[in-house]
Formats: C-alpha cells, structure tokens, sequence
C-alpha cells in the first residue's frame, strides 16, 4: 500500500482576456501564487481569490489548485 504526502500547492487564477479577433476563440490570462500552505482548504483558497478578483484589471473565470504529492510505500 502506499501513502501521499502534499509537498507543493499552487493557486491559479483564470481570467477572461476577451475574444481574439482572428481566430473568434475565448482568450484566457493566469496569474498564479506559489507556496501556497499545503494545509489551506478549498474554501480558504476560494476565498481568498474572491477577495483579488476586484483588484485585477480583467473577469475572474475560474480558480485551480494544483497540488504535488510525493508518494511512498508504506
């Protein structure tokens, strides 16, 4: 059996940059926030990125969290 232990946590923000002209395709802007505490819930993180959304220039679209978890043999 083995075992997942968190190492690294990334919060990423997804912005709507608009439409491209060209292609008629959605274009998307990231900003994202390393070394986030691997202990941070989802809802803190959700939080959180309310709180930016006013602060940035463009719509917020979504939130992602990407984690990075070392696995071992029990």
């Amino acid at each position: 059996m083995a075992t997942a232990n968190m190492t690294n946590s990334t919060l990423r923000l997804v912005f709507n940059e608009g439409v491209d002209a060209i292609s008629g395709k959605e274009v998307f802007k990231t900003k994202s926030f390393s070394n986030v505490k691997t202990v941070a819930t989802a809802d803190q993180l959700y939080a959180i990125s309310i709180l930016l959304e006013p602060l940035q220039q463009r719509s917020l679209f979504k939130i992602e969290r990407n984690d990075s978890s070392e696995l071992r043999q029990a």
